[in-house]
């Protein structure tokens, strides 16, 4: 079917949502159940407050955290969770600690009950944190070597300046530094359930899975540090910062640009602005950079949000014989989607991708869990939604334009190419003004 045949789209204002509770417990974490019986699993979501702290403990902290109480070790909360078909694990975003795993749904009380053990009565053995810490290292110094790893910190630095946000990964001196009794310090310091949200959904009743989360947790007390994240900075366009890696045979480009917060009135529109520059495969830059040119496989552009602000990225890996040209067509995009309003076909296909998509990611245990795990950080309920879709079913022709005019213009970019200086520099200054530094 081509975008000149599509049939009529049929608002989704009548988005259905699972049946759902909601408790806050006497410590204050915030529990929300969703039944969703497609599987007989439980999926389980822990996000706890943990922005603005040590990122080098922080970030080991999260890799041992499933490391022994007093009672287990490692191995035991391992033998117990695949008792009951299931498993957890942790990671770190710059906002917050997060939990994942799942059970079989007639696991989920012992597997709330180990949780509550790993965050009420934590040991972080010496041997097992030392291993953590080792493969932590390991991990840091491989990504290291990573072009996409090491142009994203240049964009983070570039775009956050001295915001916390601005290193998201500690170095690995730092990392072997970290001792296990920092981790018992900070763990008793900020993993409490002040400001934390547990998300539940499967084959569940949710009032009864409340109850389970209960009493299981309801030991878990304190009051949480007070913690304030500054809003980040405004994004100050400049030269473009070319980081030199000599010999590489491609180049990463990467761009920020500013972007809305979900609740914005104006962020169905710009998500949908962002699918017609470069956010689905159909997109105008994709077709542009991938099919008609041939310069990249797989660019790409999101919006990131956190929880101090959100921002807009572009990213696409290309040969290093056409960085130049490939930054020329992206400014080329920018300024076409910022100063033209799109086709009505092309505004329609991004649309329903947009909704679709939704839908998609609704449609498992695991993607709904993650989605209202997602939105709650952020203070909203799955409720949201339905205004979410029902604004990307009625964001006309003019609204999009006019976001797209505000925030996808090329003057409000912030670039970053890491590739071969010698190489590339002549080209990209061809194009704009650059900056030059050491990988």
């Amino acid at each position: 079917m081509t975008s000149k045949s599509l049939p009529d789209l049929i608002p989704d204002a009548k988005l259905k949502l699972p049946k759902e509770a909601e408790r806050t417990l006497a410590g204050g974490l915030t529990v929300i159940a969703i039944r969703r019986t497609s599987v007989p699993l439980v999926e389980l979501r822990l996000r706890v407050p943990f922005g603005k702290t040590s990122l080098p403990r922080a970030t080991v902290l999260s890799q041992a955290l499933f490391t022994g109480t007093s009672k287990m070790t490692s191995v035991d909360i391992a033998a117990e969770l695949q008792a009951v078909g299931g498993g957890l694990s942790a990671g770190l975003d710059p906002d917050r600690l997060l939990v994942t795993g799942n059970s079989l749904a007639s696991g989920l009380d012992r597997m709330l009950e180990i949780l509550a053990d790993v965050l009420t009565d934590p040991a972080y053995p010496n041997d097992e944190v030392a291993t953590e810490r080792d493969r932590l290292v390991d991990h840091i110094q491989v990504a290291l070597t990573q072009p996409s790893h090491l142009a994203r910190t240049a964009l983070l630095k570039r775009m956050f300046g001295n915001h916390p946000y601005a290193i998201q990964t500690p170095e690995p001196e730092q990392v072997r530094a970290v001792r296990p009794a920092q981790l018992r310090t900070l763990h008793a310091e900020r993993v409490r359930p002040e400001g934390a949200v547990l998300v539940l959904v499967g084959d569940l009743n949710p009032e009864k899975a409340i109850d389970a989360a209960e009493k299981a947790l309801g030991s878990w007390t304190g009051p949480a540090k007070a913690v304030v994240v500054p809003p980040t900075p405004a994004l100050q366009p400049g030269p473009l910062l070319l980081v030199d890696r000599p010999g590489a045979v491609q180049s990463s480009l990467r761009m920020a640009l500013p972007a809305l917060e979900r609740t914005d009135p104006d962020y169905a529109a710009l998500q949908l602005a962002n699918l017609v520059f470069g956010g689905y495969f159909s997109s105008r830059w994709v077709e542009n950079m991938r099919e008609d040119k041939g310069y990249t496989y797989g660019p790409h552009t999101g919006i990131e949000h956190y929880l101090a602000g959100s921002a807009l990225v572009v990213s696409a890996e290309v040969a290093t014989e056409v960085t130049g040209p490939s930054l020329l067509e992206t400014l080329y995009e920018l300024g076409r989607i910022a100063s033209l309003p799109p086709g009505e076909d092309e505004l329609e296909q991004a649309r329903r991708y947009a909704l679709g998509t939704l839908r998609l990611g609704m449609s498992t245990q695991a993607g709904l869990a993650g989605l209202a795990s997602m939105y709650a950080s952020f203070g909203l309920r799955l409720e949201h939604l339905r205004q979410y879709s029902a604004a990307l079913a009625t964001a006309s022709r003019e609204q999009v334009a006019e976001v797209a005019a505000r925030f996808l213009a090329p003057t409000q970019a912030v670039a970053v190419v890491l590739g071969d200086a010698e190489k590339v520099q002549g080209p990209l200054s061809a194009l704009t003004t650059v900056e030059r530094s050491a990988a």
